[in-house]
């Protein structure tokens, strides 16, 4: 899976240099939606042929249309490379050079944008883990009513990341990681205080928009900072963060749901890392402008 996200992802920026957001946003909306699709293919496999035959029915499928889809990858070569940086607002040294991933390693930036993208995910698996029974308990929904919430919660999660990228494109990656943060702090702030189911499924289906944003914002943000050289790499030790909270985010909700008894002290906890990953994300973006201000000598 990790070659099958990574590979594509990186690629498609060096075609769309102008519309790095946009262009991430959709490839990484394929892989939110994709369970939307595959979970009743496979089910209705399970019931027809059984369990271990749909792994190998869904795993042959899988390599076929992966290897054909393939084909269709490529890097711009440099006659290409030339007309991108005349159509785009980028020069052609942008679309090809940056800093090796061994360096951008040694850089504090990669660090803080790790952190910001553990925090938003962690919260987001944390929320997404335990969507139904939060429903239910705080908003007061029946079973079936929160089950039909999970499934619009996934089709939030798959535009959220087209969304946010696309947006990031017209107000940089910086203003947009803020403001992302600060919308998941305010309405992780009203599941706390309101208890109606209404404004609860709209809540959630925001913080949910977030969370996939996350995914598509990060592959166009290290590319911003350190260039497309190595980003392939790049992308791989950053999604460290994403394997990283999907341990800790269920279990620091589980385990605050366990000692309190109620999802608030959990929301609580989470407001306090949205608060920090939003310190961190207006640190980082101050430092960028700063930097991007400084006089060519």
């Amino acid at each position: 899976m990790g070659a099958g996200y990574i590979t594509p992802v990186s690629t498609i920026i060096k075609w769309f240099p102008d519309k790095r957001g946009l262009a991430t946003g959709l490839a990484i909306m394929g892989f939110g939606f994709a369970s939307l699709l595959t979970s009743p293919i496979a089910q209705h496999l399970i019931a027809g042929v059984g369990l271990v035959e749909t792994f190998y029915i869904l795993g042959a499928s899988y390599f076929i249309i992966m290897l054909l889809a393939s084909q269709f990858i490529k890097r711009p070569n440099e006659q290409e490379l030339a007309i991108l940086s005349v159509s785009g607002k980028e020069k052609t040294a942008s679309l090809t050079q940056g800093m090796a991933a061994n360096q951008a390693l040694k850089s504090n930036r990669f660090y803080i944008l790790w952190i910001i993208f553990f925090i938003n995910i962690a919260c987001g698996l944390g929320l997404i883990s335990a969507a139904s029974p939060m429903a239910q308990e705080m908003a007061g929904l029946s079973t079936s009513h929160a089950a039909v919430m999970v499934g619009i919660l996934g089709i939030f999660n798959g535009f959220g990341r087209l969304l946010w990228a696309s947006l990031s494109d017209y107000i940089g990656r910086p203003l947009t990681f803020s403001i992302l943060l600060l919308v998941n702090l305010f309405f992780s702030l009203s599941l706390w205080l309101f208890t109606n189911s209404v404004l609860f499924v709209v809540a959630m289906s925001i913080l949910m928009t977030c969370y996939g944003a996350g995914f598509s914002l990060i592959p166009a943000y290290l590319s911003d900072i350190f260039g497309t050289k190595e980003l392939a790499a790049l992308h791989g030790y950053i999604l460290t963060a994403w394997a990283m909270a999907g341990l800790a985010g269920p279990i620091l909700l589980a385990e605050t749901y366990k000692m309190a008894h109620s999802y608030t002290q959990t929301l609580f906890v989470f407001l306090i890392l949205y608060s920090i990953a939003l310190a961190l994300s207006y640190y980082l973006g101050r430092s960028i402008k700063k930097e991007n201000q400084k006089p060519l000598t």
